[in-house]
């Protein structure tokens, strides 16, 4: 789906140049059969940019513009995309205490929304989405979240597992939320640089992912469906960070 709101820009040369040029493109829509040379420069393009590529049927694009689109179009973001490996060093040079949330399949925009609100509040210094498989930062997430993907950065990362390898060798505590092998997750330490895990409802946190986390956590629930929302278990972790922490005297008041 494409918020009526957002912004965006079609056809092989335009898109091209807008790529070329830097600008903040959320992902790009490529029709299924296309394969020109002018296309195969674009997807080139596209990829040495890291910009997601969701190869559509025309369809797809034909509900978002009837314009002559050439079976190409890309849509902006709405915030600009940051990489871990700028804002880690310049969190370290400012003498933080790095806090940092990723999600992992986290799909639903509302969701999204109200866990940047939440970061807000609770200081966290970088939200990292991976490219594929994530919810897009467009007018609807930002409007959820009160404005507060206007303030937090948000990493848009290519290997998620990659990634959380770079943060654990910068020194942060990997903590996941899982049911299985974990402890309370008020008996983690979240002094240290953190970075907080959160996975999709429905799948939670990937094996893969999982597998590099260095505490596994768990809230405990005493009711029927046994599910907290995520954003609702991101709320509750993200404020355990921040009593620990205005207990370590970390946080001014």
């Amino acid at each position: 789906m494409t918020d009526k709101n957002e912004q965006y820009i079609y056809g092989i040369h335009a898109v091209l140049e807008a790529i070329e040029a830097g600008k903040e493109i959320d992902r790009l829509l490529v029709k299924k059969d296309l394969s020109s040379q002018l296309a195969r420069e674009v997807l080139d393009s596209a990829r040495a940019h890291d910009v997601p590529v969701q190869r559509v049927p025309v369809e797809r694009i034909n509900r978002i513009t009837r314009k002559n689109h050439q079976g190409v179009l890309a849509i902006l973001a709405a915030v600009t995309y940051y990489k871990v490996e700028q804002i880690v060093p310049m969190l370290f040079e400012q003498g933080d205490n790095p806090f940092i949330v990723v999600l992992d399949g986290v799909t639903d925009v509302r969701n999204f929304g109200a866990i940047a609100r939440t970061c807000d509040c609770a200081g966290v210094n970088a939200i990292v989405l991976p490219e594929r498989g994530s919810v897009s930062v467009g007018p609807d997430a930002i409007k959820t979240s009160a404005g507060a993907l206007n303030y937090v950065p948000v990493c848009r990362e290519r290997n998620l597992v990659e990634t959380l390898r770079y943060l654990k060798n910068s020194g942060f505590t990997i903590v996941g939320t899982s049911d299985k092998n974990a402890c309370n997750y008020t008996q983690a330490d979240y002094t240290a640089p953190v970075a907080i895990v959160l996975g999709a409802e429905d799948k939670g946190i990937s094996h893969e992912v999982m597998q590099l986390c260095d505490k596994r956590v768990v809230i405990p629930e005493f009711g029927h469906i046994n599910s907290l929302n995520v954003s609702v278990a991101g709320g509750i972790i993200m404020y355990e960070v921040v009593r620990q922490r205005l207990n370590d005297n970390q946080i001014v008041q």
